[in-house]
């Protein structure tokens, strides 16, 4: 079964998040404090990762450049999930080594797509 892991400070987001992808059929990994993501992220192995920008430090920017510096998760999939919707934050989101960028709020059906298609 495919592994996502969700990183937000915000528990009712991660609470939808593992809901709609429960329903998807992917087996989730919620985390609320993005200080414990890499830990708990080298003990799952998750195919894919589901990250917030603004928590607090490490923010997700951070997090990111610090997923694709560790060695087991380089090529592993990163989607940032945001309500910062400029330009600025994608361009930075991206350089950090983002693979896509959704704004909050989303709809399902996209994220699903989105999921789907960074999977293959």
């Amino acid at each position: 079964m495919t592994k996502i892991m969700i990183v937000d400070d915000d528990q009712l987001v991660t609470q939808l998040l593992e809901k709609l992808l429960k329903m998807e059929g992917y087996e989730t990994t919620a985390v609320n404090d993005s200080s414990k993501a890499i830990e708990i992220a080298d003990s799952v192995k998750p195919d894919l990762f589901l990250l917030d920008l603004m928590m607090p430090q490490p923010d997700g920017f951070k997090l990111c450049r610090m997923l694709r510096q560790t060695s087991d998760f380089v090529i592993t999939p990163i989607i940032i999930i945001t309500a910062l919707d400029d330009s600025d934050s994608r361009a930075v989101a991206f350089g950090a080594g983002a693979n896509d960028y959704i704004t909050k709020p989303f709809h399902p059906d996209e994220l699903a797509e989105r999921i789907k298609e960074a999977l293959h």
